[in-house]
This record gives C-alpha cells, sequence and structure tokens, in this order.
C-alpha cells in the first residue's frame, strides 16, 4: 500500500500534461515573491499527504503560488494553510497548528490531504481541461484509501471535482459545512467554504466556522 502511494506520488510530481500549469509553476518559482526571495521553490506538481489508512480525506483545489508551490506539500506555507491546520490541530486530526516548511514535523493523524489539481494554476482557477488531465490522480487515490468514512470538500470547485471523480449521478447543492448522503457504501460528504485569503479576511469563513465542520467528521467518524 505505502509502496503504491509511493509510486504514484512520484507520477504526479513527474507529471507535464498541461503546459499552461507546468509553465506558470515554473515561472512563479524563478520570480517569488520578494518575502521568499531565499526559497528554494519547489515549482511543480505537488503530491497528496498524510495518512494512507486515514477514515477523512479533505480535497482542495490545487496548489497555492506561493504557499505549497513554494513548500512542496499541500496547504503548506499560506494564510489557507494557518486556518486549515489549526482547525485539524484543534480537533485531532493534525499532530500541531501550523504548517511551514515540508520538513516541519507535521503530521496528519487519520487524515490525508488532497486536490483536484495539483499545480498552482493562473489566477487560481484551472481550466476545465486542466480538471480533466489531473482527475484520474485523485480518481487512482479514492480507490488506494479503503478505509475512508468521511470527504470535506473545501469550495465549490473541489467539490464538483470529487464527485466527478467518483462517478455517479448525484446532484447535490453546494453550502457551507452541509452534509452530503452518498449511495450505499460510499463516506458521508461535507461541503466546506475554502479557507482562501479572500474568505477568511471578509469573514465569510472564520475559525470557528471551519473547525466545526472537522468536529462533525470527527463526529461521523466515531459514530460506530
Amino acid at each position: 500500500m505505502l509502496l503504491s502511494f509511493s509510486v504514484l506520488n512520484n507520477e504526479i510530481v513527474a507529471c507535464r500534461r498541461c503546459p499552461r500549469l507546468v509553465e506558470h509553476c515554473r515561472h512563479i518559482a524563478e520570480v517569488k515573491r520578494r518575502a521568499w526571495r531565499d526559497w528554494d521553490y519547489w515549482g511543480k506538481p505537488v503530491p497528496a499527504f498524510g495518512d494512507p489508512n486515514a477514515e477523512l480525506l479533505i480535497v482542495g483545489l490545487a496548489p497555492g503560488a506561493h504557499g505549497a508551490n513554494r513548500t512542496g506539500r499541500m496547504f503548506t506555507g499560506d494564510r489557507s494553510g494557518e486556518f486549515l491546520f489549526r482547525a485539524l490541530y484543534e480537533t485531532g486530526f493534525a499532530s500541531q497548528p501550523e504548517s511551514r516548511s515540508r520538513d516541519d514535523g507535521l503530521k496528519l493523524i487519520n487524515a490525508y490531504i488532497t486536490a483536484a489539481v495539483r499545480c498552482a494554476p493562473p489566477d487560481n482557477k484551472p481550466s476545465p481541461e486542466e480538471f480533466r488531465t489531473c482527475r484520474g490522480f485523485l480518481q487512482r487515490e479514492l480507490e488506494m484509501l479503503m478505509r475512508v468514512r468521511v470527504v470535506v470538500a473545501l469550495g465549490r470547485l473541489a467539490f464538483d471535482a470529487y464527485l466527478s471523480a467518483r462517478g455517479g449521478n448525484e446532484k447535490f447543492e453546494f453550502a457551507h459545512n452541509r452534509e452530503h448522503l452518498l449511495p450505499e457504501g460510499r463516506p458521508l460528504l461535507i461541503s466546506s467554504y475554502h479557507p482562501s485569503q479572500q474568505n477568511t479576511s471578509t469573514g465569510r469563513l472564520t475559525l470557528a466556522m471551519l473547525t466545526e465542520v472537522f468536529r462533525r467528521a470527527r463526529r461521523e467518524i466515531e459514530s460506530n
């Protein structure tokens, strides 16, 4: 099992199927942000990470240009990650409340984090074709994560991407902290606003609101 995840992650990092995204990641890694000009940017597709036996799966949209595209780990090194990992720590899914770099000692506990698209997109907007190209990676992860009982989709685009990856004809209305019951044998799906800087700085999503999403996931996991 661990070998399978390692093989998949190596394939993700080596992927060059979306020229626009490859060029954007490379360009950002060269230009950098002034605050990070001494940082050796990752500048490649970002693999998922976490516990391969996880009961909680978290699906985001795509790496941030100066977050995961810089550090090489999902939700690491930007404001979105600050919010997310604080909420995961408060609910027992992360070993520490901060995520700054790949070697900062952070461990996910019974959780796995992935994304609909693995490269940082321009303006944080992958194209429909880029979503489709990346879908196979998420589908393979869904097949390998056999113990997942709860899926938290961060944002409408990640929500739609997860439903597309798993197949089926379900039509669900996206809303924050809403449960969606999938057919028998499928995990419980919870939709959440994305912890983007736009959402958190305007108060559309607060830390308390995001923490409650993961409290709900915790209750479901511990219910049986």
